[in-house]
């Protein structure tokens, strides 16, 4: 049983992005990957704000332009963004960020 209670959201990015215009904690990750290995970084405050955590992304699938699709659960109650949330995505087509 959980003891979130809070609303959550979701956010899909196809570039770096905001997350979340004020405090939030971001839940989890769903990412498409196709053309190389690449990372997802998540920060509080914006563009140039701290970094939290970056998630490394493996290259896609075997086929030449074969999407990748993977899933990043974060533990606990999440990554804490005090101020606000964003992602910075490298080498990531599409993301959809669940925070609440």
């Amino acid at each position: 049983m959980s003891d979130w209670s809070s609303p959550v959201n979701t956010v899909r990015l196809t570039s770096s992005g905001a997350i979340s215009a004020g405090p939030s904690k971001v839940l989890g990750i769903y990412f498409v990957s196709t053309v190389a290995a690449g990372s997802i970084a998540i920060k509080d405050g914006g563009a140039s704000g701290t970094t939290l955590a970056t998630f490394d992304t493996p290259i896609g699938g075997t086929s030449a332009s074969e999407p990748a699709y993977y899933q990043i659960d974060l533990p606990g109650l999440g990554l804490r963004c005090e101020t606000s949330a964003y992602a910075t995505l490298t080498n990531v087509d599409k993301v959809t960020v669940i925070y609440g």
